[in-house]
C-alpha cells in the first residue's frame, strides 16, 4: 500500500486518503451540490459546546475518569454486533456498553493496567451484562478481552501502568496521542483501497476528543491541536448524510444496507462509506469557513452522530453494519 502523506502526521494522511478515496469511489458519492444549502441549515448552536452524558460515563474523577475513557475508547467497537447485543432500556448499543462500564466504575472503582491484562471474555460478559451463549455476542466479548488485555499490556510494558503517563507523552497533541494509541493493533485502523493505504484511527482520535470534552479542554484534556481532529469515521455518521443526501449509494449498496447484509470488513464499499463521509465532513467546513463560521470536524462529528440517535435517522433506514473492532 502507497502511503499518501507522511506517516509523521497521521491526521494528513486520513485527510489526504480519504479525499483520494472520495475521488474515486464507485459506490458512493458525495452530493457535492448540496453541501453549501445543508451546512446552512444545520443547527450547529448544537455542536458549540459538547458534553459526555454523565449517566452513561465516568466523568468528574480526575485521574479515574482518564482511565475510564481510554478503557471506554479501547473497546469503542462493535457497531456490527450491536443488533445481538442485550441493551439496556432505552439505550443503543454503544450508550449499553459505557453505562454498564461507568456503572461497574461506580461499584468496584476502575480496572487498573494490570486487571486489564487478566480479563477475559467471561469477566467481559459479566461487566457488561451479556450472554454467551449468543455466539455473535461471545465473538464481541471476545474482542474486547483482547483489546483490554492489549491496553493494559501497553501500559505496563511502555508506561508503568500509568493512563496519565500515556497522556502526558502526548505533549498536549491530538496527533501526537493518535501516533501512540495506533501502536495497538486495534487502534491502527488501517484500511486499503486498490493499492493506496486509507487509515481512519477512529477511536484514537476520539479519545483525545473524548478526554477535551470531559475535562472542558485542561489537564488531562489540554490539547493544542483539536481543530486538526478528523471525522470519527463509523457507521452512522455516513448513515446520517445518506438520510440528509450528502452521501448517495448506488442502488445495488443501498438495497443491501437496507436488507441488513453484513458489508464486509475491509472491502471497497465499507472503505468508501466510510472515507466518503469524512471528505463529505471536510467539504462542510470548509464551505463553513468560506461563509465566516469556524466550526471543527469533531464539532461537527458530535452534531452529526447525536443527530443519529434520533428515532427518524433509527427508522428510515438501518446503517450499514461491519464486523470490525475499529467502529
Amino acid at each position: 500500500m502507497s502511503n499518501c502523506a507522511t506517516a509523521a502526521d497521521p491526521l494528513a494522511e486520513v485527510r489526504a486518503a480519504c479525499r483520494l478515496v472520495a475521488e474515486r469511489a464507485e459506490q458512493v458519492t458525495i452530493n457535492r451540490p448540496a453541501v453549501a444549502a445543508y451546512v446552512q441549515a444545520l443547527p450547529l448552536e448544537q455542536a458549540a459546546l459538547p458534553a459526555l452524558d454523565a449517566e452513561a460515563h465516568y466523568v468528574g474523577f480526575g485521574d479515574d475518569t482518564v482511565a475510564f475513557l481510554v478503557t471506554l475508547d479501547a473497546i469503542n467497537f462493535g457497531s456490527g454486533y450491536f443488533p445481538h447485543l442485550r441493551k439496556k432500556p432505552n439505550r443503543s448499543g454503544y450508550f449499553t456498553i459505557a453505562t454498564a462500564l461507568t456503572e461497574f466504575y461506580r461499584n468496584h472503582g476502575p480496572l487498573s493496567a494490570r486487571q486489564l491484562v487478566r480479563l477475559s471474555p467471561e469477566d467481559c460478559a459479566r461487566i457488561f451484562g451479556q450472554d454467551l451463549s449468543n455466539e455473535p455476542v461471545a465473538e464481541l466479548m471476545r474482542l474486547f478481552a483482547s483489546a483490554l488485555n492489549d491496553l493494559g499490556r501497553y501500559l505496563l510494558d511502555r508506561f508503568a501502568g500509568s493512563f496519565i503517563r500515556l497522556i502526558e507523552a502526548a505533549a498536549g497533541s491530538a496527533a501526537r496521542l493518535t501516533k501512540l494509541l495506533t501502536e495497538m493493533p486495534f487502534f491502527n485502523d488501517v484500511l486499503s483501497y486498490d493499492k493506496l493505504r486509507v487509515p481512519f484511527f477512529k477511536r484514537a482520535q476520539l479519545t483525545a476528543a473524548d478526554l477535551a470534552i470531559a475535562f472542558e479542554g485542561k489537564g488531562p484534556g489540554r490539547f493544542n491541536d483539536l481543530q486538526r481532529l478528523t471525522l470519527f469515521a463509523d457507521n452512522l455518521v455516513p448513515h446520517v448524510l445518506r438520510v440528509d443526501g450528502l452521501l448517495l449509494y448506488t442502488e445495488q449498496l443501498a438495497a443491501r444496507i437496507d436488507a441488513a447484509q453484513l458489508i464486509p470488513r475491509g472491502s471497497k464499499e465499507e472503505v468508501e462509506l466510510r472515507a466518503c463521509a469524512l471528505h463529505a465532513v471536510e467539504l462542510m467546513v470548509a464551505e463553513l469557513t468560506r461563509a465566516g463560521r469556524e466550526i471543527s470536524p469533531m464539532q461537527l462529528d458530535y452534531l452529526l452522530w447525536n443527530r443519529g440517535q434520533q428515532p427518524y435517522y433509527k427508522k428510515i433506514h438501518p446503517r450499514h453494519r461491519t464486523r470490525t473492532v475499529f467502529y
